[in-house]
């Protein structure tokens, strides 16, 4: 090999090395900004706005409510239209409950959470354990990141996240079945007072209960 092809493989090799290092290090920094967002994070509520839109783009269904979380493990979702529904995690267990069809489900919050989106909120574990993290252009006005989950049984392929003034405002999770679940955040609330009873699930008389409750 002529030393002007060897230079240039030289080059080569030293650009590719040299944008290897570049991408972990942004990795590395989108990972410590997310972090950074839930260091400290306690508590946390705001209303919420939610679209489910399918490969095509059409919206399926959509909902609204308010958003309750305790770190670690704890979380109420109050959808209050088009019907009054709760997904509860209280730490042990994962609730669903219908109001209308007046059925509540309930899983072991272990071998379900670690599934779900919810972890990256309600986990205890660090994100960069949990997720590879990129970030992405700023759009919109927010700051755009982008979390592929490690866990093997994830039903989801991906989910991005919006900063906007430092706060947590849009989540977008994009299922195995190219489904697109789409939430806005208004009015959140960092670190406030929350009553505790507000993570405790009860199935009113005469609710069906589909799975067994922990004692």
């Amino acid at each position: 090999m002529s030393k002007l092809k060897r230079g240039a493989a030289v080059a080569a090799c030293m650009f590719l090395v040299q944008g290897l290092v570049a991408a972990h290090a942004a990795a590395v920094e989108a990972a410590a900004r997310v972090e950074h967002y839930l260091a400290g994070l306690k508590t946390w509520s705001a209303d919420f706005s939610q679209e489910i839109d399918d490969a095509d783009g059409k919206v399926l269904r959509s909902a609204s409510g308010h958003l309750y979380l305790r770190r670690p493990g704890k979380f109420r979702w109050d959808y209050t239209a088009p019907s009054k529904q709760i997904v509860l995690a209280d730490g042990k267990q994962l609730w669903f409950y219908d109001q209308d069809l007046q059925q509540a489900n309930v899983r072991n919050m272990d071998s379900t959470l670690a599934s779900t989106p919810a972890v990256l909120l309600a986990g205890g574990a660090t994100v960069g354990s949990q997720f590879h993290i990129t970030a992405l252009p700023s759009s919109g006005g927010y700051e755009w990141f982008q979390l592929i989950p490690k866990h093997p049984t994830s039903d989801f392929q991906a989910i991005r996240i919006a900063f906007a003034d430092g706060e947590l405002m849009r989540m977008l999770f994009a299922d195995k079945l190219n489904q697109v679940t789409r939430i806005s955040f208004s009015n959140p609330k960092r670190n406030v007072p929350l009553a505790p009873d507000l993570f405790i699930f009860t199935p009113p008389p005469g609710v069906d209960v589909i799975g067994h409750a922990a004692p």
